[in-house]
């Protein structure tokens, strides 16, 4: 029986990489630059590379749109974090300041923060606005 994979883009080197889904909680690695796929720890992306990021990754995303003087926002990311270590290798987890990278955050009508947006193949799934615990985090990304 064939493996199937997942393409999984590298957020450090843009690189694409075909992670055999048996595979993609194993702690996978770029096949260009070396460094952690899939580690279990949120993505930062901003304007420059987010759209590249989120074209070239089959799994479902879990975008959260913060800034850092967001009280909420702070509140939010230890849950944030651990929902991503939970969903390793079924999500990935991603991070955008809305306030250094107003492109994306006007592309997606970001007018509160934190938002969550879930994204499959780049496609707007659902959208959750204001903190959540890590249980709602985990079931906005499934």
């Amino acid at each position: 029986m064939a493996s199937t994979a997942s393409l999984v883009a590298c957020a450090h080197c843009g690189a694409l990489n075909r992670v055999p889904s048996e595979r993609l909680r194993d702690d996978p690695v770029c096949g260009a630059c070396k460094r952690a796929l899939l580690d279990g720890e949120p993505v930062l992306l901003d304007d420059d590379n987010f759209e590249r990021f989120v074209q070239r990754t089959q799994l479902p995303l879990v975008v959260d749109f913060w800034a850092p003087w967001c009280g909420p926002c702070r509140t939010m990311s230890p849950s944030f974090r651990d929902a991503a270590r939970r969903m390793k290798g079924r999500a990935v987890f991603v991070k955008v300041n809305s306030d250094d990278s107003p492109k994306t955050a006007q592309r997606f009508g970001i007018r509160s923060i934190p938002t969550l947006v879930r994204l499959e193949q780049g496609h707007e799934r659902r959208r959750q606005i204001g903190g959540q615990t890590v249980a709602q985090l985990v079931e906005l990304a499934t």
